[in-house]
């Protein structure tokens, strides 16, 4: 039998995209609600009990809720919230992180899919802890482009508005208080003792990011050059299919935000000298960083090719 798969949540942006992922598929059952009933307690729990896999497309508090009305125990979910990223028993979905990360998703029956932002600082740093080469104290300073569609439909329309806010079309930093909500998943799962300091910005485009992470080489044990630590990562993630190292200093000396937009591939891109360090995690956020990386889940959970459904 084809497992069943209910998206709760399916006409956000994060739930439409996963859908568009899964439509085309014959190797799963999509389960649909009723239109008419999808804000009704009493049909979401029917679903949600009735599927062999749960994807929760919502609102922190909603995903809590939803998580509550299931009462299968064979239900497996994957939150693309931030409701659970941080939470005792719940798996990290992000299995390129080591081997240890790839087998507790394809057991688990409870799976946090990771946020955009902290998806691109995660990639970067995490390697660089666990190795040793870079403290849990290191002073990190982050930076990270987005596209407007990860601010979801209320966003999405306001840029494209004909009649917007012209200074919509500057590049827009926010997250100002320095209290981003990534920031306690890109601690926790990389092992730091603090928070970078990190702004998220804003640009005028609907999709792609690119997170970069700066070093100052003298300020870390042993003292490597950018292009030290550009092996250091580039033999951490050989062979995985969906994150890559670029060539030293990237294929051309400037990068662009939505150079991976509809796929689910996330690109470090390492610059720098012996004093200085840049490493950019390019991806697209609705691909790699939020409704590709819930289907890679999925396909890792339900035992199909990692790659199905995906670019």
């Amino acid at each position: 039998m084809k497992p069943v798969v209910f998206i709760d949540g399916r006409e956000g942006t994060t739930g439409l995209q996963i859908y568009d992922r899964l439509t085309p598929r014959t190797d799963i059952e999509l389960l649909l609600i009723d239109e008419e009933k999808r804000k009704d307690p009493a049909e979401r729990k029917k679903c949600l009990n009735a599927a062999d896999l749960v994807f929760l497309c919502l609102p922190d508090d909603a995903a809590r809720e939803a998580v509550a009305m299931i009462e299968n125990p064979n239900t497996r979910v994957i939150d693309a919230s931030t409701a659970h990223r941080t939470a005792p028993g719940w798996d990290y979905g992000f299995p390129e992180l080591s081997p240890r990360h790839r087998e507790a998703i394809i057991k688990s029956k409870r799976v946090a899919n990771p946020g955009c932002h902290a998806s691109g600082f995660i990639s970067a740093v995490y390697p660089l802890v666990q190795l040793g080469f870079l403290p849990a104290d290191y002073p990190l300073c982050a930076y990270s482009l987005t596209g407007y569609s990860g601010g979801g439909k209320k966003l999405i329309a306001e840029y494209q508005d004909p009649n917007r806010d012209p200074r919509h079309s500057s590049a827009r930093i926010y997250g100002t208080n320095l209290q981003h909500k990534h920031l306690p998943e890109m601690v926790h799962v990389c092992g730091l003792t603090a928070p970078p300091v990190f702004h998220p910005i804003l640009g005028d485009y609907i999709q792609g990011m690119a997170t970069t992470i700066l070093l100052h080489n003298n300020t870390i044990p042993g003292c490597p050059t950018a292009y030290n630590i550009y092996n250091i990562l580039d033999s951490y993630y050989e062979g995985q299919t969906f994150v890559s190292v670029a060539p030293f200093g990237g294929e051309e000396p400037v990068i662009y935000s939505d150079t991976l937009v509809g796929t689910n591939q996330l690109q470090l891109i390492v610059c720098g000298h012996e004093e200085q360090t840049t490493i950019t995690a390019l991806f697209d956020n609705l691909g790699k960083g939020a409704s590709g990386a819930a289907v890679q889940n999925m396909n890792l959970m339900l035992g199909f090719d990692e790659t199905a459904g995906l670019l």
